[in-house]
């Protein structure tokens, strides 16, 4: 009887611990659902067979970040678009326009002109710690709000968008994510997004990637501000070479690759006149450069404009050069 009894007991605490853990979904995606937007796009696509321009439809997710009815999604969702329309839970849809998009981080923002939208909140995706709860609302394959959930799998990924760039903190999930999510939020258990559902390895199980929280406002400012992020250039097209051993011992050099320069473009907006093709860039500002990926890095809009000193190998010896670095058109 005693056994009997200590079964019970467990099976009752389990059965309490169910119930909170989907009281608690329930009860986010109650608050959520009506700002989760359908994205449904028409635009102009090559047939692969004859080549000739025909009508494709495409769709994914977003969600509504303002009440006058501004709209995050990612960039891939809407590229191309020649219409959007975007539908609601309770099956209103709304014509909507492009406020700007960012290719580099995946991130576009629209928006509506009608209804009266409920906004969700970025959460500060800083504070986030592996193993909480994540939950994803979005429309995978057409199927409108669905919802799956999961955990923070991991923190600080960086994934390669389409045009080259890495994309930075990067949350990883096993929250079930499919074509139609992206775009989406990833939201924590009191309803705030914590990510910006934005993609999946294909050939494997419970690896999905979203944009950070605080990533993705910053940029959907930028956007909603002036329609593009705005970012720093030095006028030059390289590639990554290795260093040999005695090349870096004699330099006194913290990496082992750095960026060739095999092109100098001719631009009003940057000086780089100091330059030449063949130099090998190691250091910007002081800060070690292995790969473009840390030239993007520091190449931000702050960086526009402003005199730097880089640090680079010509003929195998170590000198400084001066660059003031353009805006990127």
């Amino acid at each position: 009887m005693i056994v009997e009894h200590e079964l019970n007991f467990v099976a009752e605490k389990d059965r309490q611990l169910l119930d909170a853990y989907s009281s608690m979904v329930t009860g986010v995606v109650r608050h959520a659902a009506q700002s989760v937007t359908h994205i449904k796009i028409e635009k102009k696509a090559r047939h692969p067979q004859t080549k000739q321009l025909v009508d494709q439809q495409a769709s994914g997710s977003g969600f509504v970040i303002s009440s006058d009815g501004l709209i995050v999604t990612n960039h891939h969702v809407i590229e191309g678009a020649d219409t959007i329309k975007v539908a609601f839970a309770d099956q209103t849809e709304y014509n909507a326009s492009l406020i700007g998009a960012d290719p580099a981080t995946d991130i576009a923002v629209i928006k509506v002109y009608d209804g009266n939208l409920k906004p969700l909140k970025f959460g500060n995706s800083d504070l986030l710690e592996p193993g909480q709860i994540a939950i994803a609302i979005g429309n995978p394959m057409g199927l409108q709000h669905t919802v799956t959930t999961g955990v923070v799998s991991a923190l600080g990924r960086t994934l390669r968008a389409k045009n080259g760039r890495l994309i930075d903190d990067v949350i990883q999930t096993d929250a079930a994510l499919n074509p139609g999510n992206s775009g989406g939020p990833l939201v924590d258990s009191e309803g705030n997004v914590i990510g910006v559902n934005t993609a999946v390895i294909s050939a494997a199980q419970g690896l999905c990637f979203a944009i950070s929280a605080n990533l993705a406002a910053y940029i959907a400012g930028k956007l909603i501000m002036h329609g593009r992020v705005k970012r720093a250039q030095l006028g030059i097209a390289g590639q990554v070479v290795n260093l040999t051993p005695r090349i870096t011992v004699a330099n006194n050099l913290q990496t082992k690759t750095g960026v060739y320069v095999y092109e100098i473009f001719a631009d009003a907006n940057v000086y780089n006149k100091q330059l030449r093709i063949g130099d090998i860039i190691v250091a910007y500002d002081g800060k070690p450069v292995a790969t473009i990926d840390n030239l993007h890095k520091y190449l931000t809009e702050e960086a526009t404009g402003k005199q730097t000193v880089l640090t680079i190998l010509r003929g195998g010896r170590r000198e400084e050069v001066t660059v003031i670095p353009g805006e990127l058109k």
